[in-house]
């Protein structure tokens, strides 16, 4: 990282200056990487393979509020989330564009710190950074990250490949990103009202990373090829297992059953959830922000899919006309509904 010790401000280096600078903390890591920032395109080599894109916007008072999110934490997060998207294609990340929008009120150390955050994201999954824009914005900080991918044909996982009877799982634990957010407005709103009063995360740094600093589930892409084991369909979690789940039955025309017995929940997200007078389940189903991995996969890998570490089984589809539902604890049958995130909902 740069050794500033003092602000810079950004009109002293100017737009190509700050490049440069950028340019500077990312090395090219993959050999399909043929031209990177520097020229007016990235040049990618990935020979045979089929090249897979996606693009994530994210924007400040909508998707992050720079009173709680640290710059570094933030870098990070927006490219873990968009190499989220391609695990989720079962593919591989291997390069990104960033472009970002900022005001005067950021310096240079501060705009460093937001691309070290990237720099940390990339390299845990030798990812390159091959361009993208700057520009000056009135309206707060704006990052927009789109990320390359590649795989063979053969090998991606669609979201409408599940059939009937195929069984439902999801890596990891659910409803921390949802219950860390919600400590972290907490602790803000308690400070704005009484700014000698400082935040109290004591015992909640789980929930907390979960919402600050999630982790692509790049690993388990892995463990599937260990295990020689191929999704029917899949997608990562953003916007809430409910919404997700919905999304992989509508693109494979089927419904399903989850099991609420069956949901990974973390102890900490539970008694959380109990002290904020919310219901785990309902964290679990529908907080949003895990990235974790959604998928159905054949019967007859169950033994498979056990083998994998922090992998859950939780349900299994069925047809359309049986519906979408949770299975509660008591037995009861409740149609799963898509309440999770929505960027147009009206917040006020």
């Amino acid at each position: 990282m740069f050794e500033n010790k003092e602000r810079t401000e950004l009109s002293s280096l100017g737009e190509f200056g700050l490049i440069e600078r950028i340019k500077s903390l990312f090395p090219i890591q993959n050999k399909s990487t043929l031209v990177g920032i520097g020229d007016d395109a990235a040049v990618l080599d990935p020979g045979n393979k089929k090249i897979l894109l996606s693009t994530d916007l994210l924007l400040e008072g909508i998707h992050f509020d720079l009173a709680y999110v640290p710059l570094k934490h933030l870098g990070y997060k927006s490219v873990m989330v968009n190499l989220s998207d391609i695990f989720a294609m079962n593919a591989k990340p291997s390069q990104i564009t960033v472009s970002v929008g900022m005001s005067n009120r950021f310096s240079l150390e501060a705009i460093e710190e937001l691309f070290e955050g990237m720099r940390l994201a990339c390299n845990k999954f030798s990812v390159d950074l091959v361009g993208g824009d700057t520009s000056s914005s009135i309206r707060g900080l704006v990052i927009s990250i789109t990320v390359l991918g590649y795989a063979d044909l053969e090998n991606i996982v669609f979201r409408h490949g599940a059939n009937n009877r195929d069984l439902i799982c999801v890596s990891g634990d659910l409803g921390g990103a949802y219950l860390g957010l919600q400590i972290m407005e907490r602790e803000k709103k308690i400070f704005l009202e009484n700014p000698s009063i400082q935040p109290d995360f004591e015992n909640k740094d789980y929930l907390i990373e979960r919402q600050l600093k999630p982790e692509a589930r790049g690993d388990v892409i892995e463990a599937f090829i260990k295990q020689k084991v191929k999704p029917s369909s899949m997608i990562d979690i953003s916007d809430g297992l409910s919404s997700e789940i919905l999304h992989l039955c509508k693109a494979s025309n089927l419904g399903c059953r989850i099991y609420e017995d069956k949901l990974p929940i973390d102890s900490l997200v539970s008694s959380t959830a109990y002290e904020l007078n919310l219901d785990p389940t309902v964290c679990a189903m529908n907080g949003g922000e895990d990235y974790e991995l959604l998928f159905t996969a054949h019967q007859e890998d169950f033994e498979k899919i056990k083998l994998i570490e922090e992998v859950s089984i939780i349900g299994y589809m069925v047809t359309k006309e049986e519906g979408a539902c949770l299975i509660s604890r008591g037995n009861n049958q409740y149609d799963i509904k898509a309440q999770g995130w929505s960027n147009f909902i009206d917040k006020d």
